[in-house]
Formats: structure tokens, sequence, C-alpha cells
């Protein structure tokens, strides 16, 4: 009885939440089902990391300076690798533009010696280079962070070891998100699904969908439990399997288009266990307007002189308005 009783908790904590009654994915849930019994036979362990630095209006991004928490001045790469390495990546692949990669490599700091980098010729989208790292990542899962981010957690754990503990303890693909306003949509691709029990951070996800518009999200998008006019955006660190390089595959055989993730990911959701986590962290674009500004700013806030530097931003604010 008690191996019995053992065994129903595991289920309950660990596989595919059944469909709702009258839903027609019976199919597709046990598909799940049984792919997470198989999977459990091997813990995760992720040991690889793929980092995307390919767009060519985004190259020197990731080569701008930071000054991080502790006051030193770092590249947004050095700050990408730290975040990398501390959530247990060993070994990173870097997807660049040709002719990048000694500039990337003489911005990596102390951690380039864990580098290897593979260029993107004829680029065909986000997706693409991801695939590019196939050989990289072989068949393991592995952790995928892209290099014009900054990420500030909110807690002992960063943000990617969040993730990355997660997919250790689920065994499956984990992706980072963020209850996002619906002015924010075309922004960011979305994820639809429903909560975990007992969790308020966690949600099994059952579709995926790149910019959605407002009423494509109302209708499609709804999480219990979220803001009104609020969804789940993704943001920009994931725990893929290595059956998201088939995926990928598949789709660039069969389109002379760009390839993108996010289409990939609503694939893998409907073939394996997937699971989304609200970080408790931000994440901040250095590349939109004032994306450096900002990230600038969350470091610095978040860091050492934090009073310091509140207090000159208030005096400079001052400052501004009696100018006015």
């Amino acid at each position: 009885m008690k191996k019995r009783a053992l065994l129903l908790n595991w289920v309950s904590c660990s596989c595919p939440l059944p469909p709702r009654r009258g839903q027609p994915d019976t199919r597709a849930w046990l598909l799940k089902l049984l792919t997470s019994f198989r999977n459990r036979k091997c813990l995760m362990s992720i040991r690889r990391a793929v980092i995307t630095a390919a767009a060519p209006d985004q190259k020197s991004l990731p080569l701008q300076r930071l000054v991080d928490q502790q006051g030193q001045s770092k590249t947004a790469l050095e700050l990408i690798l730290e975040e990398t390495v501390e959530a247990g990546a060993e070994e990173i692949c870097a997807v660049v533009c040709p002719g990048t990669s000694d500039s990337y490599a003489r911005a990596a700091g102390p951690h380039a010696s864990r580098l290897t980098f593979i260029e993107q010729t004829n680029p065909r989208g986000y997706g693409d280079a991801i695939y590019r790292a196939k050989d990289f990542v072989g068949d393991e899962p592995f952790l995928h962070l892209v290099s014009d981010h900054v990420f500030i957690s909110h807690n002992h754990r960063r943000c990617a070891r969040q993730v990355v503990d997660l997919a250790n303890q689920e065994n499956c693909i984990v992706s980072s998100v963020q209850a996002t306003r619906e002015h924010r949509l075309p922004f960011f691709g979305s994820i639809g699904g429903r909560p975990v029990s007992n969790r308020d951070d966690l949600y099994e996800v059952e579709k995926v969908i790149e910019k959605p518009t407002p009423t494509q999200a109302e209708q499609e998008l709804i999480v219990a439990g979220l803001r009104a006019s609020h969804y789940l955006c993704l943001s920009a660190i994931h725990v893929l399997t290595p059956g998201i390089m088939k995926v990928l595959g598949e789709q660039i055989k069969g389109s002379t288009g760009a390839v993108q993730l996010t289409p990939a990911l609503h694939a893998m959701a409907q073939r394996e266990r997937y699971l989304a986590i609200a970080i408790a962290g931000s994440r901040f674009d250095i590349g939109v307007k004032y994306g450096l500004l900002k990230s600038q700013l969350a470091l610095a806030l978040s860091g050492d002189d934090r009073d310091d530097i509140l207090a000159e931003v208030l005096e400079l604010v001052a400052t501004s308005r009696k100018e006015d």
C-alpha cells in the first residue's frame, strides 16, 4: 500500500495533467504521459548552453558595457555568460554573425574558454540560429538564452538557475514567463495553458503563439489566476530537449522563409510535457529604445550602491524639473 501511495503521489506531481472532460486530446495526453515515464528513467542534467547572438542588426549589443551589482564594469556578454555558468552550464555555444567571433571572444571575460563559436551564414531566423547548434548539443537537453538581455533575480537564485532547477526536478522542457500587459503582446511570444495545482508560479503549457493580437490572446491564451488583460509572455530563458532540433529541422526543410522558435515550442507542447515558470526576477532587452539605460538602472538599484545611485537619480530628476 505504501508503494502504491508513493507511486500515485509521484504521478500526480510529475506527470502531465489529463485533459478536461470533453476535450478531444486524450491521445496527445497519453503520449505526453508515456514520454514522461520514459524520461524519468534518467534524470535531466544540463551541461550545455546555447546563446544566440546572430541577428545582424543586434550583433554589437552584447559588446556594450554595463556596471554590475558589485560595481564592476562588464560587457553584456559577460553578464549573460555568468548567468549561464551559475545555472550549471559547463560548455557554451554562441551562434554569431560571420566575422564577429574574435570580438565576442575578447568581450567574453573569464568564461571565454568555455565558448564554442558557430557562425550563422545565410541566416533564416531565430529558430535557424538555434538549429545551427544541433551537433554541439547532440542528444542532451540544453539551456538557451539570448545575448541581448539582462536578467536580474529577486532572490538568491539567478533567473536561469530557477529554470534549470525546475527542469532537473521535473525532467521536461521549461520556459520562463512573465505576466505582461495586453499592449505589450506584439513584442513577445505568449503561452496558453493552466496552472499547476498548489503552485502560483507554474503552468502546464498547451499552446504557444508568436506575437498574438489582443483578440487572439483573449480567445486562446487566457490563463486562470492572472489579472485582467495580462498574459504569460516568454522571457527568453529555456531548457530544451533534443526533440526541439528535430522540429526545427522539419520546419527548415518545409519552408523557404524565416524559421522562428515559437512554432517549434508549440509543436513540442503537443509532443512532450512542457512547463512554464513565472521566474522571481526581471528581464531587460538592451536592444529596444532606452533598453541599455533601463538595464543599467535596474542593475544599479539592485546592487551594493543602491542608496547612492537612488539619491543621485532623485537629484537629477529634481534638477531637471527646476530647469523646465
